[in-house]
């Protein structure tokens, strides 16, 4: 059943400026802005600046509160609001920004809560929220992926730490720190260093170098980037899927008020014609 509290002229007119180009410009603006003011205050500035800083923070505060009420308000189905995970963590944002910095328990909490106000520019803009459901959704196919790294590390490490402890305890002096070696040459952080310095007592141990590397960060780094790809293509066509549904929808509506119309214009034509038919016999 429609929401008639939604066809009032107000909520119309509301929906209307919730829903305008200006005013989601305006809302990625403030949030812009209110990164900044966050990154002021990390430096050391004037005071008359830091209280211009805090007056503005209110008003960005104030600001982002009329809007979640806004778009609360707009909602066709009130109830439903706050079961969409991107409505939720704006109003946890919005309703942590209210806590007073001047409360010195609160001033940690107000802090964190007001730096990830600039987290609301993913919900705000369409592309970057398609984006974290893309790589939320593509976390679970990851984790197998992260599991089977994390034995090769595991098979690696214990290797190196057999082979390599005596050259240099401090980089594989037992297994965690080994493999703690390990992520610093997947990451290639002077790994040419470490691999030359074992190479001196161990001339074949570039191949255990190099075949880590290929393993790590050309096979398993592009099954992750496939596994993300995969999901963000079934996410395209699902979103493609439902945006063509839509239309469809609309069109078959649009259709039948049409019918509807022409059905009322047959029957006026109709009426006219008889109420002509009975003018003319009197």
């Amino acid at each position: 059943m429609p929401n008639t509290a939604n066809n009032s002229p107000l909520v119309r007119w509301l929906s209307a400026i919730e829903s305008s180009r200006y005013f989601q410009i305006s809302v990625i603006t403030i949030i812009v802005i209110s990164a900044l003011t966050i990154g002021a205050k990390t430096y050391s500035i004037p005071p008359f600046m830091e209280q211009a800083i805090t007056v503005l923070d209110w008003g960005i505060t104030i600001f982002f509160l009329i809007e979640i009420l806004l778009r609360l308000t707009v909602h066709p189905d009130k109830k439903r609001f706050f079961r969409d995970p991107w409505n939720l963590f704006d109003t946890i944002i919005v309703i942590g920004s209210l806590i007073p910095l001047e409360q010195a328990g609160s001033v940690l909490i107000g802090r964190l809560l007001r730096v990830f106000r600039v987290l609301r520019l993913v919900s705000v803009v369409p592309e970057l929220r398609y984006l974290i459901t893309a790589l939320l959704k593509a976390i679970p196919r990851m984790g197998y992926i992260a599991l089977l790294m994390f034995i090769i590390f595991y098979i690696y490490g214990a290797v190196g730490s057999l082979m390599f402890e005596k050259i240099n305890p401090e980089l594989w002096g037992d297994l965690s720190i080994s493999m703690l070696t390990l992520f610093r040459i997947a990451t290639f952080e002077d790994w040419t260093d470490v691999m030359y310095e074992t190479m001196v007592h161990h001339p074949l141990s570039w191949i255990y170098y190099l075949t880590f590397i290929f393993l790590t960060a050309f096979i398993f780094l592009n099954m992750m980037v496939g596994a993300i790809l995969e999901v963000m293509t079934a996410e395209t066509n699902k979103q493609a899927l439902g945006e063509a549904k839509d239309e469809r929808d609309n069109m078959a509506l649009q259709l039948t008020q049409i019918q509807a119309q022409l059905v009322e214009l047959q029957r006026s034509i109709d009426g006219s014609a008889k109420m002509e038919g009975t003018d003319s016999k009197a």
